[in-house]
């Protein structure tokens, strides 16, 4: 495993923050949330795409994935999803992330999988991936690997984000069995109750987070800390939960 903290857990503050964060605390990458608050996002130059990948790569850390906000498999017209994935996926290139992440946003599994494969030929080219994330429409490993067995494609993948299936009855063994070989990054966190998802530190909530670690035993792709804190601003800093990421990582898998 390889240790990513997302900036999702740091409202308000700019990618130099962000690495400083991530450096001190032994992280091994950034999981970069795609909006302009963040500074990172598909309207920057060619020379502000430079500055952010040298910045990154200058302090010894990479670029876990990008996250975006495409909603892959919400019902509409193909065009406007396909030729917004594909400006997150050019900025990707760019920036030399290795992949992008989207929203299935709806269960239109027949429409996530034509768009899906719409990107795949420039994916291969610049050997990106389109990952889709346990979430809303498709929150359990079920529901995402029905989409991306549709789309049948190696370059679309999974993230299993441990609250949402589990929120939704899916328990992690059943997760990990479903999701099989699709599954190629993790986002951990812990939460109060299935009924309340508000953050709390990893291993004093109620997300199966042993479970979680003992099926991610010989995972070898990127863990990221999705610290919350844009969306419940009241708890803490992510500098005061990052050691306990840390330690779940030792735990389960650093190195593997």
């Amino acid at each position: 495993m390889r240790l990513a903290v997302s900036t999702l857990g740091m409202p308000g503050e700019k990618l130099p923050a962000a690495i400083v964060v991530a450096s001190g605390h032994g992280c091994d990458g950034l999981e970069l949330r795609l909006h302009p608050d963040t500074g990172v996002h598909a309207g920057l130059s060619l020379l502000e795409r430079t500055a952010v990948r040298r910045a990154v790569s200058d302090a010894d850390l990479s670029i876990a994935t990008l996250a975006g906000y495409i909603r892959i498999a919400q019902t509409g017209r193909d065009t406007p999803v396909i030729e917004a994935l594909q400006a997150d996926l050019e900025l990707a290139a760019d920036l030399g992330a290795p992949a992008v992440r989207v929203f299935p946003g709806g269960d239109d599994i027949a429409a996530g999988a034509r768009r899906l494969r719409a990107v795949a030929d420039f994916c291969r080219e610049r050997r990106l991936r389109v990952l889709v994330e346990t979430h809303d429409a498709l929150p359990t490993g079920a529901g995402v690997a029905t989409l991306l067995d549709a789309a049948d494609r190696p370059e679309a993948a999974a993230i299993w984000d441990v609250l949402h299936p589990w929120r939704n009855g899916e328990p992690p063994t059943d997760t990990v069995k479903a999701l099989g070989d699709h599954l190629a990054y993790v986002q951990i966190k812990d939460a109060a109750s299935a009924a309340n998802p508000t953050p709390r530190r990893l291993g004093s909530g109620a997300v199966p987070l042993e479970e979680c670690g003992e099926q991610l035993r010989g995972f070898g792709g990127w863990v990221s800390l999705e610290w919350e804190r844009t969306w419940y601003p009241q708890v803490e800093p992510v500098e005061r939960v990052l050691p306990g990421a840390v330690a779940w990582v030792a735990r389960y898998g650093w190195g593997s």
